[in-house]
């Protein structure tokens, strides 16, 4: 077991690179598995994501092989298994994601209810009704998901609410299905773009013909690739937060600003400091920072994933802020933990005359306990404390928030962070961050 011990109140200043992203690498290693032979994906991340991702694949019987620089190579060579074992499946969120290649291979696919970070349900009707439309039968046994299908068949299919996974799980299906399957009201993420180019390398086809709206031919026959994964958008906002919050200047290699449209806006409207150049944006502390108010939306809008780094900024901007959260029912865990560090936040819910529209997850999910919105009041002088890390970006927002409080903060749970950022703590020494990783 380990844990980061941090001492705030260095400017974090220099140049980072990004790793390739995690919403969209370990999606990439599953499309691989419609393939007989080695498929070779670079610039992939070093994170728990990818590596438990690897292992269910081999328990399952396929093959990763971890290279030099960030390459990786994968084959469904070998793959016997159509039924997930209890320890690998609840490894990640990533099982719903096989039902596609399983049901290419063996006509049937076992899987367990996903894991993956505790910040509100996961929506599984919208990835399994999906597979239903394609004709797919599906057994609920309280324990696993059995999905049967001799052959897919090519459907319209539309979702009822925005779903990054649903839409991903249906364009990896639609793949092998006959005839054409149109998705409508489908997640625009740039993630599903990049998995959408890496299965027509493989053979797939499929079109984005409007903003949510996307075509799939189905084949039979696919072929290997190699592939790069686009860099994290998630990690550019981690660093660019890491700055502006610290007072400091970081040039984020490898940034790019045509999928970071509604984080840069809010930048502008703070007064924080940013610049575009060709090869990466450098972010970096201006002056005062202004409050506003952010809401929370599919992509174009202001992302989810960003929501609690930007709280944290918020504790160190003038005036008060609000920050909507609209994607996830419970994703303000975190704020409990920040406020020990004498941060000003009040969690409440807004009065909303149509919940269902406004909010992305199943209403039915929520529960009076849950706040959905959050009051920041700054500049707030955060101290030193010790904390416990409860997802990927709540932990990405502890290390910010201990970036800038005075004293020593010791945060345990940093396994959460390792799923989802490849040597974060390394990467922060580089830019001159005190924080050392503890073994206890």
């Amino acid at each position: 077991m380990e844990k980061f011990v941090i001492e705030g109140g260095t400017p974090l200043k220099g140049e980072v690179n990004l790793c390739g992203a995690k919403n969209s690498g370990f999606k990439l290693l599953i499309a691989s598995l419609y393939c007989d032979s080695f498929s070779t994906i670079h610039n992939f991340s070093k994170i728990g994501d990818v590596y438990s991702t690897a292992e269910i694949i081999r328990d399952l019987g396929g093959q990763v092989i971890f290279g030099d620089n960030h390459i990786l190579k994968v084959s469904a060579e070998g793959m016997r298994m159509q039924v997930f074992s209890k320890k690998s499946g609840r490894l990640s969120r990533a099982s719903t994601y096989f039902v596609g290649p399983l049901l290419y291979r063996f006509g049937r696919a076992v899987l367990p209810i996903p894991g993956g970070c505790m910040i509100g349900k996961r929506p599984l009707d919208r990835h399994l009704e999906g597979i239903k439309a394609l004709g797919a039968s599906i057994k609920n046994t309280g324990e696993y998901y059995e999905i049967k299908a001799t052959k897919l068949k090519g459907t319209r299919y539309r979702f009822a609410k925005n779903t990054h996974g649903g839409t991903d799980i249906m364009i990896i299906a639609a793949c092998i299905a006959d005839g054409k399957t149109i998705l409508e009201n489908a997640a625009q993420e740039p993630e599903i773009d990049d998995l959408i180019n890496f299965l027509n390398q493989l053979g797939a086809k499929i079109t984005r013909v409007g903003p949510r709206i996307i075509e799939i031919e189905g084949v039979n026959n696919f072929k290997p690739s190699n592939f790069t994964v686009m860099p994290d958008r998630n990690e550019a906002v981690t660093f660019a937060c890491c700055a502006l919050a610290t007072r400091g200047d970081i040039f984020v290699h490898k940034a790019n600003p045509d999928v970071l449209t509604a984080f840069l806006e809010a930048l502008k409207n703070i007064g924080g400091g940013f610049g575009i150049e060709e090869n990466g944006i450098r972010f970096f502390y201006k002056g005062k920072l202004k409050c506003i108010n952010i809401t929370t939306r599919p992509y174009p809008g202001f992302m989810t994933d960003w929501m609690s780094l930007w709280t944290i900024l918020m504790t160190q901007a003038e005036g008060e802020s609000m920050v909507h959260e609209t994607i996830f029912e419970n994703r303000f865990a975190f704020v409990s933990e920040i406020k020990k560090m004498k941060a000003k936040i009040d969690l409440f819910n807004p009065v909303i005359d149509n919940p269902e529209k406004v909010y992305n997850f199943n209403i039915l999910d929520d529960k009076p306990e849950y706040f959905h919105a959050a009051k920041i009041t700054g500049p707030s002088s955060l101290k030193a404390t010790k904390q416990e890390i409860t997802d990927v970006r709540a932990g990405a927002s502890m290390i910010l928030a201990s970036l800038i409080a005075s004293g020593k903060s010791e945060l345990t749970n940093i396994e959460h962070v390792d799923r989802g950022y490849e040597n974060l703590d390394e990467r922060l020494r580089s830019l001159g961050a005190k924080i050392k990783r503890i073994n206890v």
